[in-house]
C-alpha cells in the first residue's frame, strides 16, 4: 500500500465476508462492544492511518484501537527494527516474572531489548515527577490495580477519591472507581470506601466560573485557589468533604485520590487548571497519593508524554498502558511495598513480545519527534473542525492528537458514527454524546484533511437528525 496516495473506499461497506465473519465470530463471543462490523485482514496491506478489510475494503483508521495503536498499521520504523532481531520461538515463551534477557549484549545494549529495558525507559520518562520503580502487567486495568493496591499498602488507608465521568477499567478494583456509565458496574459489588466529586473541565481559568459543582461559595462570589503554602483558601466540595474539623471524610482514611488528566470513556474533557491546582493543593496538605490514569492519554498522545505534563499536577503515581503493549505502574521506590509476593504474577514483568514493542514504540517516537507532529496535527485538526460545516455540533476539543467533537444529542453522534464508517472513515464514539478522533502519532497533513472532510461529510448527511 502506498500511504501517499492511499484513499479510503467509500461504498459497499461492510461487504459480504465482513458479515460472514461477524455472524461466525459471534456464534460463541460473550457480549461485547462492537462499535460497527469492522473486519480487520491483519494479512491485507497496510500503512499509518490505512488498513484493509477481509473485503478488500480500505478504511482510514482515526481510532489507533482505542489509542492502542499510536504509530498506526506498519510502521516502517518498528518494522525494521523487529526485522533485524532474531524473535524468540512463541513455544519459548512461558511466564515472565524472572529475569529476562535475550542473545548477546548487556542490559545497556541488549540484542533484545524487554521489560528490563522498558522499566527503565518509562522510569527515565516519570524521573521529573521522583518516580523511578515500575511494575509491569498485561493490561490497563491491571496497572490501575495495583497502582491503587500500593497506595492502600502504603497509606493503611481504605477510602478514596474518584471523579464523576471517570473510567479506569473493568476488573473489580478499577470498575469501583468508575462513574462515566452506569452500566459497566450496575449489580456488581464495589470496592468499599469509594466517594466521587465533579470533574471541572468548565471552569476556565477562574473557578468563579464553574458550573459543575466542585467549586462551591456562598453567593457565587469568586473562588481562590489554594495557593500552595499548604493554606486551605479553595472553596471546593473536596475540600469541605476533608475538611479535619467540619467534612464527612477523614483525610488520613483516604488512600488515594486517581483522576484522568483529560477523560477518556467520559468524553474526552479536559479538565480546568484551578480543578487541577485544587487536586494538587488538597494532596499537598492532607499528604494523599495523587493517582494519574494516563492509559489513554499517555505515551505522547496529547504532545506531550504524559497528560499530566501540561498542568499543575505531580502524580505520586502513574498508570499506563495501551500504547505500550503491556500495562505499567510508575511510582517511587517507596511507595511500593518492600513485602515480596505482594505484587507478584506469573505475567508481572510483562509479556517479552509486548514489551519489546513498548520499547521500540518509545524510542521511534523520540527519534522521529512525535511529540511535535501531534501538537501540530491537533492543531491543524481542531482548525480545520473549526472552520467546518458541522451541522449538531457544540464543541471541538482535545490535546494533541487526543481530539473530540462533541454533538447536540446521542442519536446525531451515533448516525455520525456510522455513516463515516460507510464512507470508510474509522472513528469511535466516548461519554454520551461526543466523538473522538485518534490518529497515529505520525500522522500527515493530508491525512489529517482528509479525515476531516470525510467527517464534516457524514455530519452534513445527518443534518436532518431531531433529538427526542
Amino acid at each position: 500500500m502506498d500511504r501517499e496516495t492511499a484513499t479510503p473506499t467509500d461504498e459497499g461497506i461492510p461487504g459480504e465476508r465482513a458479515a460472514e465473519w461477524v455472524e461466525a465470530h459471534h456464534a460463541h463471543a460473550a457480549p461485547s462492544t462492537y462499535v460497527y462490523e469492522f473486519v480487520w485482514d491483519h494479512t491485507a496491506p497496510a500503512s499509518g492511518p490505512f488498513c484493509t478489510d477481509v473485503d478488500g475494503n480500505v478504511l482510514l483508521d482515526f481510532t489507533a484501537h482505542v489509542g492502542a495503536a499510536p504509530l498506526g498499521y506498519d510502521n516502517p520504523a518498528i518494522r525494521e527494527r523487529l526485522d533485524a532481531l532474531d524473535l524468540p520461538e512463541p513455544a519459548k515463551i512461558a511466564g515472565q516474572d524472572f529475569y529476562v534477557a535475550g542473545g548477546s549484549g548487556s542490559p545497556a545494549d541488549p540484542e533484545f531489548p524487554g521489560p528490563t529495558q522498558l522499566q527503565d525507559r518509562l522510569a527515565d520518562r516519570a524521573g521529573h515527577y521522583g518516580l523511578d520503580t515500575v511494575f509491569l502487567s498485561n493490561s490497563g486495568a491491571e496497572a490501575v490495580e495495583n497502582a491503587i493496591k500500593i497506595c492502600y499498602d502504603e497509606t493503611g488507608g481504605h477510602r478514596a477519591i474518584t471523579f464523576e465521568g471517570a473510567f479506569h477499567g473493568r476488573t473489580l478494583g478499577a470498575l469501583s472507581l468508575n462513574r462515566s456509565k452506569h452500566v459497566q458496574r450496575r449489580g456488581f459489588p464495589d470496592v468499599g470506601g469509594v466517594v466521587d466529586a465533579p470533574f471541572c473541565d468548565d471552569a476556565g481559568d477562574d473557578p468563579a466560573n464553574c458550573d459543575c459543582g466542585f467549586f462551591v461559595g456562598d453567593g457565587g462570589g469568586s473562588r481562590v485557589v489554594g495557593d500552595g503554602d499548604g493554606t486551605a483558601t479553595a472553596e471546593s466540595v473536596l475540600r469541605r468533604k476533608l475538611d479535619p474539623k467540619t467534612g464527612h471524610l477523614p483525610p488520613e482514611e483516604v488512600a488515594y485520590i486517581i483522576v484522568e488528566p483529560i477523560q477518556g470513556e467520559g468524553g474526552y474533557r479536559i479538565p480546568s487548571d484551578p480543578f487541577l491546582e485544587e487536586l494538587a493543593d488538597l494532596a499537598d496538605l492532607h499528604d494523599i497519593p495523587l493517582v494519574v490514569d494516563e492509559i489513554q492519554s499517555g505515551i505522547g498522545r496529547t504532545g506531550e508524554f504524559w497528560a499530566v505534563d501540561h498542568g499543575p499536577i505531580d502524580p505520586d503515581v502513574i498508570a499506563a498502558a495501551k500504547g505500550l503493549r503491556v500495562g505499567a505502574t510508575i511510582a517511587s521506590s517507596d511507595t511500593f511495598p518492600e513485602t515480596e509476593g505482594r505484587l507478584s504474577s506469573t505475567w508481572g514483568a510483562g509479556d517479552i513480545l509486548g514489551a519489546l514493542q513498548g520499547v521500540l514504540t518509545l524510542d521511534v517516537i523520540d527519534d522521529e519527534d512525535l511529540l511535535a507532529n501531534a501538537t501540530k496535527r491537533g492543531e491543524q485538526c481542531l482548525d480545520l473542525l473549526d472552520d467546518a460545516d458541522l451541522p449538531g455540533a457544540v464543541d471541538a476539543r482535545g490535546r494533541g492528537l487526543m481530539l473530540a467533537v462533541e454533538f447536540d444529542g446521542k442519536e446525531r453522534r451515533d448516525a455520525v458514527v456510522r455513516e463515516c464508517f460507510e464512507r470508510g472513515l474509522l472513528v469511535l464514539g466516548c461519554g454520551h454524546e461526543t466523538i473522538r478522533l485518534l490518529p497515529p502519532l505520525d500522522v500527515r497533513e493530508r491525512e489529517i484533511a482528509m479525515g476531516v472532510e470525510l467527517f464534516a461529510e457524514a455530519v452534513q448527511s445527518v443534518a436532518g437528525v431531531r433529538e427526542e
